[in-house]
This record gives structure tokens, sequence and C-alpha cells, in this order.
């Protein structure tokens, strides 16, 4: 793990909630989902699940859809 990992920006499941305009109750479906779905995530314990602000990027990067390309 590297320190930028460590030191960067990390979000709650109501604040990436909040971020993406969505409910918690969905962060938390696509982290339960079989397989998951979302971004990836961090148990910290039973009742903490955090998201990494880098992965966060990443995965919306990669549902990212340009419309010119699509065609």
């Amino acid at each position: 793990m590297t320190a930028e990992l460590l030191l960067g920006r990390w979000y709650s499941t109501e604040e990436l909630a909040e971020l993406l305009n969505v409910d918690p109750s969905s962060v938390r479906r696509w982290r339960t989902a079989r397989p998951p779905q979302g971004p990836p995530f961090v148990r910290v314990s039973s009742r903490v699940t955090m998201y990494s602000a880098a992965d966060v990027e990443t995965w919306l990067r990669s549902r990212r859809v340009d419309p010119g390309r699509a065609a």
C-alpha cells in the first residue's frame, strides 16, 4: 500500500452517496451484490466501510460513456 493511498481522501458510505447523488442504500446494495458492484471499498469493521477517492475516480472513469465514440 502506498503512502498516497494512506494519506489520500476517503469517503464513508454516506459521503459517497451524497457525492454521487444517490441514496446510501444504493451504495450498500452495490457493495453486497454478488458479484460486488460499485467502486472498490475497504471494510474497516463490520459497521464501517470506506472508499478511496482514487478508487472512486477510477471507477467513475471506467463507467464514462462518450456519445461520440458510442456510435
